[in-house]
């Protein structure tokens, strides 16, 4: 049974800890912490990064919550946007490669289990898996590098609600998360916190065509 699943043990092995100290938060302690938060955590646009994600315990609950705001969104085209709403605010590093693909992996079979049987617009899938290889980082939170020694970027994507587009900017992640809010990497107006100027922006594109950005690096 994966860890995540069972609310019991709550290591995968005990050379894992050893080595990384990777010990995962249960559900229900998951979610007592997010209801200290909880207006936050039920708002779609709200940022939140997890610098130890693991596989995604506290992230996948974070998802759930923003998704249950769209079930009775019955539009397939304005749940797809809204959903990657939801998705582009969430963000999580592991030092741990298969945690970080884990993590991904999960959220979005997430995202498909809430589609249900809304049909698919085009290209929506590989925007989703897109968004999430860039929000979902293998590397080490405390000396902001990921696992190839690279400096840590973030992207901030800002949705255009009239035209159904994402505007996106890179930042990267060389500070550390110590005001007050640290569960928001973003301010109330989405503005980014205790980050430099972007170090690249991007023009705006179809939520159902994000991958392309890949075209333009």
């Amino acid at each position: 049974m994966p860890a995540h699943e069972n609310t019991t043990s709550q290591i995968k092995s005990r050379r894992r800890v050893a080595d990384h100290g990777e010990v995962f938060t249960n559900p229900r302690e998951v979610n007592a912490m997010l209801d200290l938060v909880r207006d936050e955590s039920f708002r779609l646009d709200s940022r939140f990064l997890e610098p130890a994600c693991g596989d995604g315990n506290f992230l996948i609950e974070i998802l759930r919550r923003k998704m249950s705001l769209l079930e009775s969104t019955k539009s397939p085209i304005e749940w797809g946007f809204q959903s990657l709403i939801a998705v582009g605010s969430c963000y999580g590093i592991d030092i741990l490669p298969d945690n970080a693909e884990a993590c991904r992996k999960r959220l979005f079979c997430e995202v498909v289990t809430q589609m249900g049987k809304r049909e698919t617009v085009e290209g929506y899938k590989k925007s989703l898996r897109y968004m999430l290889q860039k929000n979902i980082v293998c590397g080490d939170a405390l000396t902001y590098r990921t696992a190839e020694g690279k400096p840590i970027t973030f992207c901030e994507w800002t949705p255009i609600a009239g035209s159904k587009q994402f505007s996106r900017r890179d930042f990267q992640f060389d500070f550390l998360v110590t005001k007050e809010h640290q569960y928001s990497l973003f301010d109330e107006q989405g503005q980014a916190q205790n980050i430099d100027e972007p170090i690249r922006s991007y023009p705006p594109l179809h939520y159902t065509h994000l991958y392309q950005y890949e075209e333009q690096l």
